[in-house]
Parts: C-alpha cells; structure tokens; sequence
C-alpha cells in the first residue's frame, strides 16, 4: 500500500517546498524560508536534493544589485508530487 509514496517527500521541508512551488510560478529563497519557517542552511539542503532529482528549477540573478535565487517546481517534480499525494489518498479509507 505505501509502495506509491515517494520517500523524496518524506521530510516535512521538502513536503512544504513542493507544496509551495505547485501552486507557485517561481518563489525567492526568502519567501520559501519565511512561509516554511525554517534556517537558511536547512532549506538550501533540501532545495539541493531536490534539485538533484530534477524536481525543482533554479533561478539565479540580480534584482537591482541584489543577488537573488528563486525556485519552480519541474515538470517531473510536480509529477512525482502529484503522484505521492495519491498515493496518500490511497491510503486513507473512503467513508
């Protein structure tokens, strides 16, 4: 039954992360770690392991003479997403 979850969501940041992203075109470092609530460190671990499962997109630039880096979810991240929420639904008992 729990085969279909994806062990990439298990952490409750990355849960939150992708959360974020589906429902967002692109979001700032600082903005993902003021809804999440979380340190700069924590976030930059789980944005890179994401990003190394191809599932969230980098951005990096200057706004003004500020440096900033923002986030999209991939196409296969929101895929694999969509696919682990099922799979939650799945597991939860229709009344």
């Amino acid at each position: 039954m729990i085969e279909g979850l994806n062990k990439a969501f298990e952490s409750r940041v990355r849960l939150g992360i992708m959360a974020v992203l589906v429902v967002n075109e692109w979001v700032d470092h600082s903005r993902l770690r003021e809804v999440l609530n979380v340190t700069d460190g924590n976030l930059a671990s789980h944005l890179s392991a994401l990003e190394e499962l191809n599932y969230v997109l980098v951005r990096k630039r200057f706004v003004g003479k500020r440096p900033n880096t923002s986030y999209k979810n991939s196409v296969a991240g929101a895929r694999a997403f969509r696919e682990h929420l099922d799979a939650i639904e799945r597991l939860i008992p229709k009344p």
